[in-house]
């Protein structure tokens, strides 16, 4: 017997994702609820530039208390397709349009307690075509190898799920390269 939905109520309505408390009924009967953050989906971005090198980008997170190094990613607009949303996140984030993006792979960001579907992307045949940056946003360029960039990974300097999960899916198209 599944897990059978009872009822919703909203919680919060943020700007980019609404809190939702769910009730449901187990399987053996008994009566549960769920905290559910409700988002639209989003986009990461694995662009290689000319040399081979990875674009990532270095900002602020307040939920963290730290700037982090992070692959270019961004939230998706209502309705927006995940290669429209890609080919602008790119631009505002690393000011830099690609000539070819190519879908590599999705995941759930955390499907314990959230709907945030990702898309992923690789980017390649960069040109420089900047976008301005969203209001909120104040974020440096680093070009790491992605030799390094699995290095720094795997000795855990990279904390960011979305990244290490993108760059996870990467690794066959860019591995010896």
């Amino acid at each position: 017997m599944p897990f059978e939905f009872i009822r919703s109520e909203t919680l919060l309505k943020g700007r980019a994702f609404l809190i939702r408390r769910d009730t449901l009924k187990t399987p053996d009967g008994r009566e549960t609820k769920f905290d559910i953050i409700e988002h639209g989906g989003s986009v990461i971005l694995v662009p290689v530039d000319k040399d081979g090198n990875l674009l990532f980008v270095r900002q602020y997170r307040h939920a963290a208390g730290k700037d982090l190094l992070e692959l270019p990613a961004g939230t998706l607009e209502d309705g927006e397709d995940p290669a429209l949303c890609a080919a602008r996140e790119i631009r505002e984030e690393t000011g830099f349009a690609a000539d070819q993006i190519e879908k590599i792979g999705d995941f759930y960001l955390a499907p314990g307690y959230s709907t945030e579907f990702m898309h992923v992307f690789l980017a390649r045949e960069l040109k420089y075509d900047p976008l301005d940056a969203d209001d909120d946003e104040f974020l440096s360029v680093e070009t790491v190898s992605f030799t390094e960039a699995i290095q720094m990974a795997e000795r855990g300097e990279m904390p960011d799920a979305k990244s290490l999960a993108a760059l996870l899916l990467a690794r066959p198209y860019l591995q010896g390269k």
